[in-house]
């Protein structure tokens, strides 16, 4: 490993970033860097990954992490593989026989073998909206009139006219393929296809209807190096706030561009939604223990409400992804409008989450394991045959309650009590249309989520 210093990379956006990084060391690396939003210790900064093509369109977004690789004055890690041979497992015929029936389940799974490798993370739009749940104009309605112009199916259409793509992978040796390639009116690479938190956050929480609008936004923020979740939701609370009007894309865009130029206005919605909410003082922030919400109203769906409440990130759809159950009906079925068997089914969640992200796995393989019993011991015979080990089913229950565990008292450490773990008031006493619903998980319910 080569340390060094390069004073001449500072507050480079990404793409400019890593064309230099091409440039000096070849286009047969893969970098790891942060943009301008990183180098200013923004808390909603981003670490960019390269894809496939070599693009820094891949984010460690949630967290403000960019901020960390920003405060250690690290720009850059350029990777060079060349002549590196692969790992090779403990047992190799155990693990291909594994890796067969592991692959064989996510294909056949309707969602990671058919909805995904379709249309992206962005076929959830449509099913959701139709839930009621899906967030417009800064969470105050669960549906969007302008939804069929930002759907999945409408972009992927989009993307082939194009010359884009509609199935790609991000990275080598991906099964679902959930990915894409969506280029501008001239036929050019604008950004990667954009995912549904994203067309959600710059689009129906924004009201903006526009996919084209919409990828401008979403490449701003990997340029900048920002969380497109965090963005999205801060841009509604600064509409809210009368910054600029709901729907107005030119508007939001220029909001993106004052963050990557660093202005007193841009450091204040770098931040985050939070901050931006207090600065200009907006009661109606969608955040938990500083986060943005996601995609998901908590109102027209209880059990991810429990999530955002108690996950240790706070409003982190990831870590216990309710909608699998709620609305997916992958796992069983839990009633999204009920407070009945939520409580559990986060925790449940939560738990597996944990176990699964230790493995460095992509969590969409969490569809096929909750439904196919033989895919999930798959994936256990995966990690015992690599590495030697004798994982159980039980050893990986453990394995998650162990991580959040940890986590949980690193927060306690860090001050962070059970009064932290709640949605903002407004979501108790708002109900939302078309349900017309409010967040109906009392407080002593929460707090026995983490007591299993």
């Amino acid at each position: 490993m080569k340390i060094e210093v390069d004073n001449s990379l500072k507050m480079l956006p990404n793409y400019d970033l890593i064309e230099k990084m091409k440039g000096e060391y070849g286009d047969k690396i893969a970098c790891i860097s942060i943009g301008t939003a990183g180098e200013m210790k923004m808390s909603a900064a981003s670490i960019a990954f390269t894809d496939m093509e070599v693009r820094p369109a891949r984010h460690a977004g949630r967290g403000g992490v960019g901020a960390v690789m920003g405060s250690k004055r690290v720009k850059v890690i350029v990777l060079d593989d060349t002549g590196m041979k692969m790992r090779s497992p403990e047992d190799p015929e155990k693990f291909k026989e594994a890796n067969k029936i592991f692959v064989d389940g996510l294909k056949k799974h309707p969602v990671t073998g058919e909805g995904l490798p379709a249309y992206g993370t962005n076929i959830l739009t449509n099913i959701i909206n139709e839930a009621g749940a899906y967030p417009a104009y800064n969470f105050k309605e669960g549906a969007f009139k302008g939804i069929s112009k930002i759907s999945g199916e409408t972009q992927a259409e989009l993307e082939v006219k194009r010359g884009g793509v509609a199935t790609h992978a991000c990275h080598r040796g991906c099964v679902i393929r959930c990915s894409g390639i969506y280029n501008d009116k001239d036929g050019n690479y604008l950004t990667k296809q954009p995912e549904y938190e994203t067309v959600w956050a710059h689009g129906a929480n924004c009201g903006i209807d526009d996919l084209d609008s919409i990828a401008m936004m979403d490449f701003l923020d990997d340029n900048y190096g920002l969380d497109t979740i965090e963005m999205g939701a801060t841009i509604a609370v600064a509409m809210e706030a009368g910054l600029a009007k709901f729907g107005d894309a030119e508007a939001a865009i220029n909001l993106i561009k004052e963050v990557g130029k660093g202005t007193p206005l841009g450091r204040i919605l770098g931040n985050g939604a939070a901050v931006t909410a207090k600065v200009f003082g907006v009661e109606r922030a969608p955040v938990v223990k500083g986060q943005a919400m996601p995609a998901y109203d908590p109102r027209a769906i209880q059990g991810i409400g429990v999530t955002y409440a108690t996950s240790t990130m706070g409003a982190d759809h990831t870590a216990g992804y309710a909608i699998a159950t709620n609305i997916l009906k992958v796992g069983g079925y839990v009633d999204p409008l009920k407070t009945e068997g939520q409580i559990e089914l986060s925790r449940n969640l939560q738990i597996a989450t944990a176990a699964i992200d230790s493995t460095g796995m992509c969590l969409f393989i969490a569809f096929a394991i909750l439904d196919q019993p033989e895919t999930f011991q798959a994936l256990i015979d995966l990690l015992n045959s690599f590495y030697g080990l004798s994982l159980t089913a039980d050893d990986v229950t453990e394995l998650g309650k162990k991580i959040i565990k940890m986590e949980r008292n690193f927060n306690a450490a860090a001050g962070f009590t059970a009064q932290h773990d709640r949605l903002p008031r407004y979501f108790y006493t708002e109900s939302i249309a078309p349900h017309n619903v409010t967040f109906q998980i009392k407080d002593e319910e929460l707090d026995q989520v983490m007591n299993w």
